[in-house]
């Protein structure tokens, strides 16, 4: 093949870090997101789902034409069924029924055989994860990507993300900030970037309802309310999670969420999902309380907001959860 030439399978990473204007000029720190929202499947996702995929086939559990399943809130699913689909899989994909509509549209749009299930609690066997599991168990020859506890996750993350954000600072990087799905991003790159800068900060944003916040302060995973984000948050320790190399935890409101994800739109020019937009409030959170130090923080641009476009983009919806879009309060 040309070397002009390329697939969705090779275009996956090498994504750019950008400065984020008005958060970095505001607090005389860089604050900086990595926009993972320019994979081909449109999220961080893709990484992982090729992590996975590529692991399976080198081990033989995915053979030619074979089928993948898993469950997943939806970016882990495009990804691999982009990727999937380009390799000659079949793809199914268990699904909560509450996520944003715009997901289920691209996957079926794509060919995936979604099954969307009732939201119900972990422990509950209908729940999405376990539906997968069973999916496999009943089908020999399926693969069940398994993101929550696969390594292939993490290992990833840490091959390619923690080495391109490395070298796209030049070897200096101060604070990382990020939330966790499956644990598998920050898992692969703190590990990786510890290893590096041992006095790098690592740092876990986390919404309400989930129990990671409470577990990195006080040792116990304990959680109140919720949050509209989706594909973040978790009330387990994942083993994916225990790679990571974590220094403090910060709790991010969905208020507080919408608020930074339309200053981006509207003052960035960065329309962004609602995980990314987690992120980036937690890292100006943190440059806000060091102002002036020439801190390099970098955080994740996990996907693009047109994903979400139905629920954050719509007044109604935000009205019904009680959000309102006003400016950052600096």
């Amino acid at each position: 093949m040309s070397a002009r030439i390329s697939t969705l399978w090779d275009s996956v990473g090498n994504t750019p870090l950008l400065r984020i204007g008005t958060l970095s000029r505001g607090t005389g720190n860089e604050v900086l997101g990595k926009a993972e929202f320019m994979n081909p499947g449109g999220s961080i996702k893709d990484r992982a789902a090729k992590g996975m995929i590529r692991a399976a086939e080198a081990s033989g559990q995915l053979k030619p034409g074979g089928t993948i399943v898993e469950g997943t809130a939806g970016n882990t699913g495009i990804g691999l069924t982009l990727l999937g689909r380009e390799r000659g899989y079949r793809v199914v994909v268990t699904m909560p029924d509450n996520q944003a509509r715009e997901k289920y549209e691209f996957l079926e749009a794509m060919g995936a055989d979604v099954r969307k299930v009732p939201v119900v609690p972990f422990a509950n066997e209908n729940h999405f994860f376990h539906q997968a599991r069973r999916l496999a168990e009943a089908n020999p020859g399926w693969f069940w990507a398994n993101q929550f506890e696969n390594p292939a996750n993490a290992d990833i993350h840490a091959e390619t993300t923690a080495e391109e954000i490395w070298e796209q600072c030049e070897g200096k990087v101060d604070v990382l900030v990020a939330s966790c799905g499956t644990g598998g991003t920050l898992g692969g790159v703190s590990s990786a970037l510890k290893k590096k800068n041992p006095k790098l900060e690592v740092v876990l944003a986390d919404p309400s309802g989930s129990g990671l916040y409470s577990y990195v302060r006080e040792g116990k995973l304990e959680a109140t309310g919720g949050s509209i984000t989706e594909g973040i948050g978790i009330m387990r320790l994942t083993e994916n999670f225990k790679r990571a190399r974590i220094d403090q935890a910060v709790r991010v409101t969905d208020q507080e969420m919408i608020e930074m994800l339309y200053h981006l739109a509207r003052e960035d020019a960065l329309v962004v999902g609602t995980s990314a937009a987690l992120n980036v409030r937690a890292a100006w959170e943190l440059s806000r309380q060091r102002p002036n130090q020439g801190l390099r923080i970098v955080t994740f641009l996990c996907d693009h907001g047109s994903r979400y476009a139905s629920k954050v983009f719509n007044p109604a919806f935000l009205e019904s959860k009680a959000l309102s879009v006003r400016a950052l309060q600096a």
